[in-house]
């Protein structure tokens, strides 16, 4: 029987997934204090920030699946909508222009449209050799967050609209039949790219641009994704792949 290692931290999603067990009838484990379990690791599961979720893999010698940090600059330009770039936060400090700054890997600086490089945390907390990627600033109309699993999208949901979280006051995440079809289909043509490399288990974001087109937001690992309005009982077998090599 399968089992879903969650960290203590108490979130909607992990309620859900929570909840997704009991209705798949898979054993669930909450992680308390860094202790882990003593578990086979053949059919274990993990979700959670990435720093509790590298614990768990190295404990249990299970592999984590993720993209690379250049993957969304080595993307085709016709799929990113966009120009991306991969640098250091000391290269970007150098930038003179209005341009979106994000760190590549985990979240330690805010991820926003910067006036310039000179707008950058100021040096000292953070290495200089950080990965950060440099990207063309444009308007998202919509965000979707699709898991993809075999290059199959299994659940997708809006996650941002116009400016803002596209959360409804009743916690649900409203989408039309027609923007769902055209987020898949968008993300489908892309994961048929065979040029574009995929982990077995990964989450993609798209999205539509204001001038209507479709782009690729980023990617990004599942066992530490936000799922919004996303199936659980979808993401939960992704899970598995996800602590697996390809």
């Amino acid at each position: 029987m399968p089992t879903l290692l969650l960290s203590a931290r108490q979130t909607d999603d992990a309620q859900s997934l929570w909840r997704a067990c009991i209705a798949l009838k898979w054993e669930v484990v909450r992680v308390h204090g860094w202790h882990v379990p003593t578990i086979p690791p053949e059919d274990v599961a993990v979700y959670g920030e990435p720093l509790f979720a590298d614990h768990l893999a190295q404990t249990l010698g299970l592999k984590l699946q993720a993209p690379s940090l250049d993957w969304l600059p080595k993307l085709a330009s016709i799929w990113r909508g966009r120009d991306v770039r991969l640098t250091t936060l000391a290269e970007a400090r150098h930038i003179l222009t209005r341009v979106f700054i994000k760190p590549a890997d985990e979240k330690c600086f805010d991820a926003k449209v910067y006036s310039s490089g000179a707008d950058l945390p100021a040096p000292g907390p953070l290495p200089e050799n950080l990965a950060v990627l440099i990207q063309e600033i444009v308007e998202w109309k919509t965000e979707f967050r699709c898991f993809i699993l075999k290059r199959k999208v299994v659940t997708l949901s809006p996650y941002w609209r116009d400016g803002r979280l596209a959360k409804a006051e009743d916690g649900t995440w409203p989408a039309t039949d027609e923007e769902l079809a055209a987020a898949k289909e968008f993300s489908e043509r892309v994961l048929s790219d065979v040029s574009v490399e995929f982990p077995t288990a990964v989450v993609m974001d798209v999205g539509m641009m204001g001038n209507g087109n479709w782009a690729v937001i980023e990617s990004n690992a599942a066992f530490s994704s936000g799922m919004y309005g996303c199936d659980a009982e979808k993401v939960l077998p992704l899970l598995l792949h996800a602590c697996r090599e390809n």
